[in-house]
This record gives structure tokens, C-alpha cells and sequence, in this order.
């Protein structure tokens, strides 16, 4: 038998103990990235089961509407400050806390923003500093319609200039209706709060005589077949509801004409969840109508005025819109509705005379703070009483029983 040399002994054992040092090490890895493995899967677990409860944290998606805002020429000269900007926020600071306290708040701005190089006017054809703009976001507007009878009162530059302003506003969930060209008008807007997803799709379905239209892009004018166009987008990209906001109806009414009936159930066959009309300067009647598929659609054939220096006491006697929204089943519930009252003052005389511009201490208020006074010094032949009662017979007239509410009932 061969003799082992002592050297060749220790070399072995350093062998063994190599391999043994490389098993352990192998053993060692394959055991941590295992246990690494595992605990990302169980991690993803319970990131997938909290996740519908913190995109929606089971609370409702508070909603409110108002109705047009627009800068009549004395609602411009009480803006005007000396230094030649414009704060248009004092007329309406009152809604501050109600703003405040809802997710979305959708705004109506039907006139024209270009901005003070492109001149000022107030009616019959509109044109507002930027700062109008601006100060619909300072309140709180974060959802708005431009489409409207009067994009077209002047120039493609005008509606340019109000798509940036509105463009500089922050904080917006979407904004629709006028477009500085083709793209931006086949554009569907999204937006998404706990969890829901939503498409925002606004149009006018007419523009005034005076206006004529200047191209087929300014504005959104509404056929069925553009809006199913945008609905069918919409859908397949996952919007759960869709709103559409129109600009339709008789001037001054309050009551719907037949385009509007036929339009609402139209939208509604075609599964819009809510209708956001206006146009008629008058709250109309508000209803509850029946898709093709079953479905169920909310539609306010006007929400009426908000910030404005008309006439007739259906146009300054309005209000604001409360409403519940379900994330999960996109239902719409505690429906409510908060009477504004829009104030000013000119003498008899000055009525008479129909001197608009003359017209001064121009104030937004809840109607709640409103006395008879103040209906008495804007020469308005009508009481308090009998707006209030006018104001929940129109909104109820088709069958539905909508309250109407204090604000602290709104917040």
C-alpha cells in the first residue's frame, strides 16, 4: 500500500471544508431570496385586498352644480380695481365654505374669456378679462363647460385665449366645450375620484344668429352621432360614468321644449349617467329617465344662473346643486338644492331707462341671508316667499321631490 503524505491529508480536509463552505453559502442565498419570495407575494396580497378600500374609502363623492357665470358690464365695472386689474371674488365669497367641502364642483362659464388685448364687453356679445377665469378656480370650480350660444361672438382668437386661461388654472379635473383646434375636440376628458372613473363630455346645440360659425372646431356642437362617438370612447376606456353638459333650450323658460327631451333620452339610451343642462337662464325642471338598457339618468334640463346682473326675477333667484355619488354603484343619492339669490341696486329711474351700467352693489347671495328689502331696492315686483315656492315647483314638476336646503345642510 501506498503512504500518504501528511501534506496531501491537510490538502484534502482544506478541500472538503471549500466544498462544505460553497453548500452553505449556496443553501444560505437560495434560502433568502426564498424567503424574499414570500413575503413579496403575501405583501401583494395585502396590497391587492386594501386597495379598493383606500381608493374609495367607502365615503360618498359629494357633487355640486352651478348655474351660467357671466360678466355683464356691470358685473366687470364693480370687478374693476384701480390698479386696471379685475377681482371678481368679492361678489362671491359667500360660497367659499361650500366649494370648500365638495369633490367636485362643476361651473358653467357660456361667454367668451380673451382677456383685455381682445377689448372687454359685456352683452349682447361677451368678451371677459382672464381674471374671470381665474376666479372661477379661486372659488373652487374644478369641472366646467365652455361650449355655449356665444363662443363664436367674435374671433378664433377669443376662444384661444380662453382655453389657455382655463389651461392655467390649477387644480381642474377637466375642462370642455371650446378647443383652439381638431384634436383638442375629439378629446374625451377623465378624471378619477376614489377609485371612480369618470368622462366629462360638454356641447352646445345651437349658436346664436349674431354669431356665426367660424369653423367646425371652436366649439363642441352637439349631434347624436359626435356624442355617441365620444360615449362609445369613453366606455372603452374604462369611464364608469359619464357626464355630459349641454347648452339647449328656450331662453328664458322654464319649461323644456321638445329638442331637449329628445336629446336627454338619446344620451340616456346611450348609458350617460348625468345631464348638466343650461342655456335657459331659468331653472327647469329636473327628472329621472330611463336608458334603453334599464340604466337610470339624473337630468337638469337648466340649472339656471349663477353670478349674472339680468332682469326677470327667474334669472337672479337660483341656486346650487347637491348631490351624492357612489363609487362602487355609481348611483346618485341625497339630492338637494340650495337657493342663491343674486343682488343689486339701481333707482326706479335708472329701470325705466334700462341703464344696465348702472347698476352697482352687485352681491351673490344665499337666499337664506336675503330680506325683502334688498328685493326692494333692486326694484324686483316679488317676494322671497313666492321665489322659494317657484323654485321647488319647477324643480319637482316631473315627478321627483328634491328639498330645498339651508347651507349648512350642504356641507
Amino acid at each position: 500500500m501506498r503512504s500518504i503524505h501528511p501534506s496531501q491529508i491537510k490538502t484534502k480536509n482544506f478541500k472538503i471544508k471549500y466544498l462544505i463552505l460553497i453548500l452553505i453559502l449556496v443553501l444560505g442565498t437560495a434560502g433568502y431570496f426564498t424567503f424574499k419570495h414570500f413575503q413579496t407575494i403575501k405583501t401583494n396580497n395585502a396590497q391587492s385586498l386594501k386597495a379598493p378600500n383606500n381608493s374609495s374609502s367607502g365615503k360618498p363623492i359629494k357633487f355640486i352644480a352651478t348655474g351660467d357665470w357671466i360678466a355683464h358690464g356691470s358685473i366687470n365695472n364693480q370687478a374693476l380695481q384701480s390698479d386696471g386689474k379685475y377681482n371678481y371674488m368679492p361678489m362671491v365669497q359667500d360660497f367659499l365654505p361650500i366649494f370648500k367641502n365638495a369633490d367636485i364642483k362643476f361651473c358653467n362659464d357660456p361667454i367668451l374669456n380673451g382677456g383685455e388685448s381682445l377689448g372687454i364687453s359685456g352683452y349682447p356679445k361677451f368678451n371677459s378679462p382672464t381674471e374671470f377665469v381665474t376666479d372661477m378656480g379661486k372659488l373652487g370650480c374644478n369641472l366646467v363647460n365652455t361650449a355655449s350660444n356665444h363662443s363664436f361672438d367674435y374671433t378664433q382668437a377669443n376662444i384661444n385665449n380662453s382655453v389657455s386661461a382655463w389651461q392655467s388654472v390649477p387644480n381642474m379635473l377637466a375642462v370642455a366645450g371650446e378647443n383652439q383646434n381638431s384634436d383638442q375636440q375629439n378629446t374625451v376628458h377623465y378624471f378619477s375620484i376614489k377609485g371612480l372613473k369618470f368622462a366629462f363630455l360638454a356641447y352646445t346645440a345651437y349658436s346664436n344668429n349674431d354669431s356665426p360659425v367660424l369653423n367646425s372646431y371652436g366649439v363642441n356642437t352637439y349631434t347624436n352621432a359626435f356624442a355617441q362617438k365620444q360615449i362609445d370612447k369613453a366606455k372603452s376606456a374604462g369611464a364608469k360614468f359619464i357626464i355630459v353638459s349641454i347648452r339647449w333650450g328656450t331662453e328664458y323658460s322654464t319649461s323644456t321644449n321638445p329638442e331637449q327631451i329628445k336629446i336627454a333620452q338619446y344620451l340616456a339610451d346611450q348609458g350617460v349617467n348625468l345631464i348638466l343642462g343650461h342655456g335657459s337662464h331659468e331653472l327647469q325642471p329636473v327628472a329621472q329617465i330611463k336608458g334603453a338598457n334599464g340604466n337610470s339618468t339624473l337630468v337638469w334640463y337648466s340649472l339656471g344662473n349663477f353670478l349674472n346682473a339680468q332682469e326677470p326675477p327667474e334669472t337672479l333667484f337660483n341656486g346650487i346643486v347637491g348631490m351624492n355619488i357612489d363609487p362602487k354603484t355609481q348611483a346618485i343619492s341625497n339630492i338637494k338644492y340650495l337657493p342663491i339669490y343674486m343682488h343689486y341696486e339701481w333707482t326706479a329711474a335708472q329701470q325705466i331707462a334700462d341703464d344696465t351700467n348702472s347698476r352697482n352693489n352687485l352681491h351673490l347671495f344665499l337666499l337664506e341671508n336675503a330680506r325683502q328689502s334688498m328685493l326692494d331696492s333692486q326694484q324686483l315686483k316679488t317676494t322671497i316667499p313666492d321665489q322659494k315656492a317657484r323654485i321647488s315647483n319647477t324643480l319637482n314638476s316631473l315627478g321627483l321631490n328634491i328639498p330645498l336646503i339651508s347651507s349648512q345642510q350642504l356641507q
